[in-house]
């Protein structure tokens, strides 16, 4: 298994929180940060072959890992979402099963297990019991991926998007392909998660849902204190 974390965001949502460091930098407490937390919950499992896209002050992110040695992929292009991610996985990512993942998204350790032990391929995770509040929407029946957006309401929204998909090594050359035609068709301002929604018409695009397990996804500053109280740490900025 090798992953992908994402952390080139700018974070606009909840920089003046965070002194405009970039959301995987946050205090989690413990002395960790939570990329740093991330990485060492990936060892533990025995995942060492780890990427990360940087872009938006890059440097800090850099500094956090001076003393660590992982693959730094830089993405200048705030405007093109995709093209780091393209040429690092067909450069680097291939001939392993592939985790891709936002690099501000927090995890329980239950929860990457629950990950890493799904079989099915192409498969994004959702949970179920964030319908009311979701941020981003999936809607799917019989495990299988309908539709998805931020503009789905009602009975069209079966769960929340956690930030996570997971992806065998045979996936992957048709994932490639399928993000160079994007590009070569100038589509720049899209997420990577939208080469995999381009499939569901051809292809099942599975969703499980992981209910039960904690997450969170560091957009607004009530993410982040969500995190501190399932740690146990008092709160930190505000």
């Amino acid at each position: 298994m090798k992953v992908l974390i994402l952390a080139a965001g700018r974070g606009t949502r909840i920089s003046r929180y965070l002194s405009g460091k970039p959301k995987c930098t946050v205090d989690i407490g413990g002395g960790q940060c939570l990329i740093e937390y991330t990485i060492d919950l990936l060892h533990s499992r025995g995942i060492q072959d780890i990427g990360i896209v940087l872009g938006y002050e890059a440097q800090v992110i850099r500094e956090v890992w001076q003393i660590r040695e992982y693959p730094f992929f830089y993405n200048p292009f705030t405007s093109d979402k995709q093209h780091c991610v393209c040429m690092v996985c067909e450069g680097v990512l291939m001939g392993d099963d592939l985790l891709i993942m936002n690099g501000d998204v927090y995890l329980e350790e239950k929860l990457l297990d629950r990950i890493l032990a799904q079989g099915r391929s192409p498969v994004m995770f959702a949970d179920e019991s964030r319908r009311e509040t979701a941020d981003y929407k999936f809607f799917y029946e019989d495990g299988i991926l309908k539709k998805y957006g931020k503009e789905l309401t009602g009975d069209d929204v079966t769960g929340e998007y956690i930030g996570i998909g997971r992806f065998s090594a045979a996936f992957m050359p048709e994932f490639i392909c399928r993000m160079e035609e994007m590009i070569d068709r100038q589509e720049h301002g899209v997420w990577w998660e939208n080469v995999v929604y381009s499939m569901t018409g051809q292809q099942p695009v599975y969703v499980e849902d992981v209910s039960g397990h904690f997450w969170a996804e560091v957009d607004y500053i009530e993410d982040y204190e969500r995190i501190l109280e399932h740690r146990g740490v008092e709160k930190i900025v505000r």
